[in-house]
């Protein structure tokens, strides 16, 4: 279980850590602090979603018996890191033409928060599929 929350907390700050960088890479770390500042509740509470997921998903595989896909667990820290990351993508509007994809910054941009949501919904159900294998892990495994 401990091994559980240490990789929940340490997935938690590696988005975060990302997040930050990817950030300060466009615009600097003052725009990055900016963009957390207005955006924080939403970028803290797809960390600590995708965070409860590697967990859960950890304590699963250490029963070693039970048997759970890591493919959700994959696309919801992928949508957790899109929405975050979306926030500032309207500034990458300037450098992608270069690499042919800026209409894909703009959509971001413009649809942030609807984006901020999705990932919200992707964290939630990851984690009720989780919390629903352990469940069923538990009801199999009892007396």
């Amino acid at each position: 279980m401990r091994k559980s929350i240490i990789f929940g907390f340490g997935a938690s700050l590696i988005l975060l850590f990302l997040y930050f960088s990817v950030l300060s890479l466009i615009s600097g770390w003052d725009f990055a602090v900016s963009q957390f500042s207005e955006n924080w509740y939403w970028v803290i509470g797809l960390a600590a979603g995708f965070g409860i997921q590697i967990g859960i998903f950890t304590y699963l595989r250490a029963l070693h018996r039970a048997k759970v896909s890591g493919k959700i667990v994959a696309a919801s820290g992928t949508t957790s890191t899109i929405a975050m990351i979306s926030c500032c993508a309207h500034y990458l509007v300037n450098i992608l033409p270069v690499i042919g994809i800026s209409g894909l910054a703009v959509f971001l941009g413009q649809y942030q928060t609807e984006l901020f949501i999705v990932g919200a919904i992707s964290n939630l159900a990851g984690i009720f599929y989780l919390l629903s294998k352990a469940k069923k892990f538990k009801q199999n495994h009892t007396l």
